[in-house]
């Protein structure tokens, strides 16, 4: 087929998609959109793309747009993909995929009834540690899989961020902490049990309702001997950023790394600890988009390795829109296709849930 000619809707974290997209074999950025007309004609001119609008709406009548992906605010998030997958659009989204399970089990029908891909974008999954890890499990090193443990934590109690996170409820962004484990795991979460714990300001509290300033939930995975632990925090509660994944196995266990720059951790033997380097997994990648990795790229011809400004989450940015292209133009499921995207979601939907009543079990909708 032609390149996937697709359009950018959110220019502050999305502009960092927009050049991955120009130099992707299979792709183009054909279009970009945002709200505001002054920040759209900065980064349409920085970039250099002529199409530009103000209207997402817009967006959907053009009849050679073939993709369209969203890094919106997350309350568009379920609108803007339901939109588009209904004007049928091939459509990625940031994540979460929604804020409610009925959004989610919506979305998934849409993609059912429109035929074209859909991809949830979730960094956890594309991320060196993460693919060092998967590669440990397949490779069959880590042995039969026990446990796994994921966290988040962030402290956004300073101003700066847009208004609609404080006081958000921590596990209605859980994918990802919880995405890693379940792709680790090959199975699907099927219920969950949260527990608040501690109390964020009231002001915070008021706005959607939330008080816990953090939420720990035991999820019991589908057809699976397995749980796992997820921890997620965003207010009045101090710690370093974390957004972290630990997977214990029979022959080696992998832990993320305590504090940033001390090295993620494997455990072998009995008790023995070896600190490790996480590869760059560059070489994955088509050459045009491998140095958005942050790796760098030798060029024989002049004898330098050039870099390109390292996409952020673990150099996950260019493995994410390659996935999300290659689906397209290969006709298939993306990795991270809508029932995946659905549970991950929900799973974290859910906990909120539980932990609002008191630690009561809820299963997960199928």
């Amino acid at each position: 087929m032609d390149k996937v000619k697709v359009a950018v809707v959110g220019l502050g974290f999305g502009a960092e998609f927009i050049p991955i997209y120009q130099r992707h074999p299979d792709a183009e950025c054909y279009a970009i959109c945002q709200r505001n007309e002054e920040h759209l004609n900065e980064i349409g001119d920085q970039f250099g793309i002529e199409r530009r609008f103000t209207k997402f709406a817009d967006l959907l009548a053009i009849d050679e747009l073939d993709a369209i992906h969203v890094v919106s605010p997350i309350a568009d998030h379920a609108q803007m993909t339901l939109a588009s997958l209904n004007a049928g659009k091939h459509t990625a989204c940031m994540v979460p995929m929604a804020t409610t399970t009925e959004d989610c089990m919506v979305i998934v029908e849409a993609r059912k009834k429109s035929g074209k891909v859909y991809m949830m974008m979730e960094t956890a999954v594309y991320s060196r540690e993460f693919l060092y890890a998967r590669e440990l499990v397949a490779s069959g090193k880590l042995g039969k899989i026990q446990f796994l443990r994921g966290s988040h934590q962030q402290n956004m109690g300073l101003p700066g961020w847009p208004e609609y996170w404080y006081g958000f409820p921590p596990m209605h962004y859980a994918t990802h902490a919880v995405s890693p484990l379940l792709w680790l795991a090959g199975a699907k979460a099927e219920s969950v049990v949260c527990q608040g714990s501690g109390r964020i300001s009231d002001d915070y509290a008021a706005r959607y309702n939330a008080p816990f300033a953090v939420e720990t939930a035991v999820v019991k995975l589908r057809d699976s001997d397995l749980a796992c632990e997820v921890t997620r925090s965003l207010f009045d509660t101090i710690r370093q950023y974390r957004e972290s994944f630990d997977v214990y196995g029979t022959k080696l266990s992998f832990e993320w790394e305590q504090v940033a720059g001390d090295g993620c951790v494997i455990y072998s033997g009995f008790e023995d600890a070896e600190r490790i380097e996480i590869p760059d997994y560059a070489q994955l990648l088509p050459k045009e988009i491998a140095p958005f990795t942050g790796a760098g790229v030798y060029d024989e011809e002049h004898e330098h390795t050039s870099f390109i400004q390292g996409s952020g989450h673990g150099g996950s940015h260019p493995h994410l829109s390659h996935e999300f292209i290659r689906a397209i133009v290969e006709n298939r499921p993306s990795t991270v296709d809508a029932e995946n995207a659905a549970n991950w979601t929900m799973t974290g939907i859910c906990a909120h849930e539980s932990a609002m009543k008191n630690g009561e079990r809820i299963k997960i909708p199928r």
